[in-house]
């Protein structure tokens, strides 16, 4: 078959959006929505489903010591490094069912594009599902992406533990076996990627402002990630006189207001979230002798988050309240910007599908952050409802979602065929 430009309009929609919705009953909630954390069992029973969808459409698949797996299609060079297109398969908690899922069906739907129209590429080309992107039960998030992109150590990754105090390469052993079992290959080593697409709902609430279905992503913003504790005294909440007190909580309520006028005083740019508070000892008539609690801290600019890092530090050097506080990193991800050629050819290739868009900044990490340190790499973001994700209620439209894809599929064939 004569392999044209507009490879896009020959994807089978309904088959890629069953296998959306195929994918989503894998983990689903009783309420609806999807809890499929990493490495639980309806993580591990989607590797093994998109394992056996690569075996029939004659890919192969293979994981890596960390979890990840890759299908791949063969090209006419298979000595050439592949061009990878991916996402992730694991949820929140209460998450939906498009965040993640969407960018690895979106990269079946191409490989399921090329075999049905009998198109072999000059390079190979792979979909890889990353390992506990979300980070909802190993913290911190994107340690497939990172360990790939040789900014994380694997022997600390697996260490970290689950709030059940199961450890990452407890949880991850199982997994490891069944995915050999149904014939995925191990590689023990990362490889250098040609390029890498990465195709995601927006997670905000722009595209669908604009009536929009789709756009390209320039970038990824940076995101830090602290927790900070205060150390207080516990005492008698009924017989200790208010101006002889140590109370943590009140400590942390000083100190998170001073955070906030912090990073306000750096624009509107700024994502600040407290996402995590703890006290101790947890007793309504005991001051607490112990607070901590998270932040999550976000700026496209590596300069703004240097700063604000190092005002953190100054306030966490002082005492709250007669409470000293300490200041632990929990993770640093620096921003990113995309490579600007993949870029212009998403762009021209998504104007054959729909008005032109605005190009926008991520305001949500994904693995591509680590990916575009590695090789030249790119998103695409589809419109969702409302701006809503992480929650059962996300929802993206079949035909924003077709745009997406069909762009996707263009732009793999341009990049794989040179």
């Amino acid at each position: 078959m004569q392999q044209h430009s507009t490879l896009g309009r020959e994807v089978d929609i309904d088959r890629f959006w069953q296998d959306v919705q195929t994918q989503a009953r894998i983990g689903a909630l009783p309420e609806g929505g999807l809890g499929r954390l990493a490495l639980d069992e309806s993580d591990i029973e989607a590797r093994l489903w998109l394992i056996e969808q690569a075996a029939s459409l004659g890919a192969s698949a293979f994981h890596d010591p960390i979890g990840n797996l890759y299908l791949r299609r063969e090209g006419r060079s298979p000595e050439l490094p592949p061009l990878l297109i991916g996402s992730h398969m694991d949820s929140q908690p209460r998450g939906g069912i498009y965040d993640g899922a969407l960018g690895v069906i979106a990269g079946l739907a191409v490989l399921r594009t090329l075999h049905e129209q009998d198109i072999t590429l000059e390079c190979p080309v792979e979909v890889v599902s990353w390992t506990n992107e979300e980070g909802a039960r190993f913290a911190p998030g994107t340690p497939g992406s990172a360990w790939f992109a040789g900014v994380r150590d694997i022997a600390a990754i697996m260490a970290s533990r689950d709030d059940a105090g199961v450890s990452f390469e407890q949880a991850l052993a199982p997994c490891l076996e069944a995915m050999e079992a149904r014939g995925s290959t191990k590689r023990e080593t990362p490889f250098s990627p040609s390029a890498y697409l990465e195709l995601h709902i927006e997670q905000g609430p722009v595209l669908d402002a604009g009536q929009l279905p789709a756009c390209v992503v320039v970038g990824i913003q940076g995101v830090n990630w602290y927790r900070f504790r205060l150390q207080g005294r516990a005492n008698h909440a009924g017989t200790t006189p208010m101006d002889m007190r140590r109370d943590a909580v009140m400590g942390a309520h000083a100190l998170i207001r001073e955070l906030e006028n912090c990073v306000n005083r750096r624009g509107s740019q700024v994502r600040f979230t407290i996402g995590k508070f703890s006290v101790a000892p947890d007793s309504i008539n005991t001051i607490a002798d112990e607070v901590s609690f998270t932040v999550d801290l976000r700026h496209p600019d590596g300069s703004v988050l240097a700063a604000i890092d190092d005002d953190f530090a100054a306030l966490a050097a002082t005492h709250w309240q007669g409470c000293p506080a300490t200041l632990e990193r929990l993770s640093s991800i620096a921003p990113v910007t995309f490579d600007s050629a993949i870029l212009a050819s998403l762009e021209q290739k998504l104007e054959t599908y729909a008005t032109k868009a605005p190009r926008l900044v991520s305001g949500a990490f994904h693995d591509a952050i680590h990916l575009a340190n590695l090789c030249p790499a790119a998103m695409l973001f589809v419109a969702c409802r409302d701006g809503i994700s992480h929650h059962p209620d996300e929802h993206v439209e079949k035909d924003d979602a077709a745009v997406a894809v069909r762009t996707l599929t263009d732009t793999v064939l341009e990049l794989a065929q040179g």
